[in-house]
C-alpha cells in the first residue's frame, strides 16, 4: 500500500463537519424523544381489544421493520408531498422519518414489557378507581419501560446512525457535509475516516451515559 494519509488537508472543513454533527445530533435527539413516547403508545394499541386496531398497528410496525430505512427516507421525501400535499422543512421531514422508524422498533420492545405486567397490578389499579389512561401511565409504563430499556438504548443509537441516510436527500447532516468535503479536498479516505470516527465517538459516549443511568437505576431498585 503506497497511499499516504494526510489529515491536515481536511482542517479547513472541520467547522462544516461540526455543523453537520450538530444537525445529526438534533435530528437523533428529537427522533428518540418521539420514538420513546410514541413507541409506548403503539405498543399499547397492539394489545387493544379491537381486531381492526391490532391489524393497523401490525401493518405499521411491519412496514417500518421490513422495508429498508433508505427506501423509507426516499419515499417520504418524494412521495408524501405529492400524495398528501404536505410540505415540511427537510430537517422536520428527516425527524419524522427517523422517528416513525424508531417508533415501530420501540413498540416491539415495549410490547413484551406490557404483556408481562401482572394481572394483579391491573386489578389493583381498577380497585383504586384509576382510569385506563392512569393505569397505563402509572402501572404499565414504569414496568414496560424498565423491561424495554436496554433495547430502547440500542434502538436509539441505531437511529443516530441512520441519520446518515438523510444525506441522500440533501439534509446537511454529518454524512452530507463529509461528502461535500471529500469532493472539495479529493481526500475521501481521510474525510470518511474522520466522519466514521465522529459517529463512533458520539455513539460510544451516548451508550456509556445511558448505561450509567441504567446502573444507577438498577441500584436504586435493588435497595
Amino acid at each position: 500500500m503506497t497511499y499516504s494519509f494526510d489529515f491536515s488537508s481536511i482542517s479547513s472543513g472541520l467547522d462544516a463537519l461540526r455543523q453537520g454533527l450538530a444537525i445529526t445530533f438534533l435530528i437523533a435527539l428529537c427522533a428518540n424523544a418521539i420514538g420513546v413516547v410514541a413507541g409506548f403508545g403503539v405498543g399499547l394499541l397492539s394489545q387493544a381489544r379491537s381486531r381492526l386496531i391490532r391489524m393497523l398497528v401490525s401493518a405499521f410496525v411491519e412496514f417500518f421493520r421490513c422495508t429498508p430505512a433508505l427506501v423509507q427516507v426516499v419515499w417520504f421525501f418524494y412521495c408524501v408531498p405529492i400524495i398528501f400535499n404536505v410540505f415540511l422543512t427537510p430537517v422536520t421531514m428527516g425527524v419524522l422519518v427517523i422517528s416513525l422508524n424508531l417508533t415501530a422498533f420501540n413498540a416491539e420492545a415495549y410490547r413484551a414489557g406490557i404483556q408481562s405486567v401482572p394481572r394483579e397490578q391491573h386489578d389493583a389499579g381498577i380497585a383504586l378507581g384509576l382510569s385506563p389512561f392512569q393505569r397505563a401511565i402509572h402501572i404499565v409504563l414504569p414496568h414496560a419501560f424498565r423491561s424495554a430499556y436496554p433495547v430502547l438504548v440500542t434502538n436509539g443509537i441505531s437511529a443516530l446512525q441512520q441519520t446518515s441516510l438523510l444525506s441522500v436527500v440533501a439534509i446537511q447532516e454529518l454524512m452530507y457535509r463529509g461528502k461535500e468535503l471529500a469532493s472539495d479536498t479529493y481526500r475521501p479516505l481521510e474525510v470518511f475516516t474522520t466522519v466514521g470516527l465522529l459517529y463512533l465517538a458520539v455513539s460510544v459516549a451516548v451508550a456509556q451515559i445511558l448505561r450509567g443511568v441504567e446502573r444507577r437505576r438498577a441500584l436504586r431498585y435493588s435497595v
